[in-house]
C-alpha cells in the first residue's frame, strides 16, 4: 500500500532529537512564551526574510489576528478566493468582516488578479490571498493592485512553506500574514501551531499583544485579546524540522518533477509548469473528469490519495446565506482535483508506480 500521507514515518527521521529536546523543555518547566518561541520566531522571521514573526497556536488564529491587527470597521468586505480551504473564509468572519468571493486562475488555482477590480465595493478594505498547494500567487500584480487602491494584503500561506516568486519567500509579500504549522504541512508541529510574518513593527506588536489575551504585562490588559500561543514544546519540535526544510522542499520538488515526466502524456491535467516560482509541492494536484472513479481506480491498486477540497467553499452548508455565487471555475476545481502522495517518506519507486496506474487507467 502507498499511502498519502503517514505522520509516522515523515517524523522518523527528527524522533532522537524530538526526545532529547522534550526531555530539555521539560526539565527547564517554563512551558509558555519561553525561550524556544523566542527563538523560533527569530529563526522562522529570518527564514522568511521578514522583520517579524509571532508564533500563534494554529494557522486560523493567525489568520484572525492579522485581520483584526489591521482595525478594519466592521462589515468591511474583504477578498478572498473562491476555491480556497474553509479556514480563509472562517476568519474573516470570525474579524467581524464580510468575505467577497474572487475566481482563481485555472492554471494555477490562485487568485487571478484580472479579477480583483469587478470585486471591488465602496467597503472593500483588504485582499486575503492563499497560496494554494505550495505555490505562490501573482503577488506582484496583487500588491500593484492593492497600492493603486488602498487596500491591504493578507497572504494565506498555510500550504506554502518556503514557496519563492522571483526570490521573494511566502508571507514577504503582504502587510501581515498568516502561517499553519499543522502536522503535515512541509513545516509540520506534532500538533496545532501557526505564526504571523510581517515587516511592520506596530502590526507585529498587535498581534503579539492580542495572542496573550490582550496584555503585554500580566494582569493587566491593553485590549480584548485571545488566548493563542505557540506552545513551548511545539516551537523546540518546529525548530528541529525547521533545519532541515529545504532538504524536504528538494525531495518534494523532485519527486514532483517525475510525475511531470511520467504523466506528461497519461491524460490528466498536470500542475502548470514553474515560472518565476518556486513551488515547493505541499500537495500535488492533477485534474481529471472521472476524478471519483480514477481514485477509486487507485485504491484498489493500494494507492491512497487525497481531494482538496471536494466542496467549493459557496456550496458548503455554513456558508448559505453568507457566501455569493456563481464560483464556476472554484466548481470545476473541485469537482476534478485529486491530490497524489508525495510526502518526505515516499520515494521515486513510488511516483513511478502511482504514474504507471494512472497511465492503466487513462488508456
Amino acid at each position: 500500500m502507498i499511502e498519502y500521507e503517514n505522520l509516522g514515518l515523515l517524523n522518523a527521521p527528527y524522533q532522537k532529537d524530538f526526545q532529547d529536546v522534550f526531555f530539555k523543555v521539560s526539565q527547564r518547566g517554563w512551558y509558555i512564551l519561553g525561550e524556544e518561541v523566542k527563538n523560533f520566531e527569530q529563526e522562522w522571521a529570518a527564514y522568511c526574510g521578514t522583520r517579524f514573526a509571532v508564533g500563534v497556536a494554529n494557522g486560523l488564529d493567525a489568520l484572525v489576528l492579522c485581520l483584526r491587527a489591521l482595525n478594519l470597521a466592521h462589515g468591511s468586505e474583504v477578498l478572498v478566493p473562491s476555491n480556497t480551504y474553509i479556514a480563509t473564509i472562517l476568519a474573516v468572519l470570525q474579524a467581524g468582516l464580510v468575505p467577497v468571493l474572487v475566481e482563481p486562475r485555472i492554471e494555477d488555482y490562485n487568485m487571478d488578479p484580472d479579477r480583483l477590480r469587478p470585486a471591488l465595493t465602496p467597503k472593500t478594505r483588504a485582499i486575503l490571498v492563499v497560496h494554494l498547494y505550495g505555490r505562490l500567487a501573482q503577488m506582484e500584480a496583487i500588491m500593484a493592485f492593492a497600492r493603486d487602491q488602498g487596500l491591504y494584503v493578507v497572504e494565506d500561506c498555510a500550504q506554502a512553506h518556503g514557496a519563492e516568486r522571483n526570490g521573494k519567500k511566502a508571507g514577504a509579500w503582504g502587510h501581515v500574514n498568516a502561517w499553519s504549522f499543522y502536522p503535515t504541512k512541509n513545516l509540520g508541529a506534532l500538533g496545532d501551531a501557526g505564526a504571523v510574518t510581517t515587516d511592520d513593527e506596530e502590526l507585529a506588536d498587535r498581534v503579539r499583544v492580542m495572542r496573550n489575551y490582550g496584555s503585554r504585562v500580566k494582569y493587566y490588559n491593553e485590549v480584548v485579546g485571545v488566548n493563542s500561543r505557540l506552545d513551548e514544546i511545539q516551537a523546540a519540535f518546529l525548530r528541529i524540522k525547521l533545519r532541515r526544510l529545504e532538504e524536504l522542499i528538494a525531495h518534494k520538488r523532485n519527486l514532483a518533477q517525475l510525475y511531470h515526466v511520467h504523466l506528461a502524456d497519461a491524460g490528466v491535467v498536470l500542475p502548470e509548469k514553474e515560472g518565476q516560482d518556486r513551488h515547493v509541492y505541499h500537495i500535488f494536484n492533477v485534474r481529471h473528469p472521472r476524478r471519483d472513479d480514477l481514485r477509486e481506480y487507485l485504491l484498489e491498486k493500494g494507492i491512497k490519495t487525497e481531494i482538496h477540497y471536494p466542496v467549493a467553499p459557496v456550496h458548503q452548508r455554513a456558508m448559505q446565506g453568507i457566501l455569493k455565487g456563481p464560483t464556476p471555475i472554484a466548481e470545476e476545481i473541485h469537482a476534478t482535483t485529486l491530490s497524489l502522495p508525495i510526502s518526505g517518506f515516499h520515494s521515486e519507486t513510488d511516483v513511478e508506480r502511482v504514474a504507471d496506474v494512472i497511465k492503466e487507467f487513462t488508456r
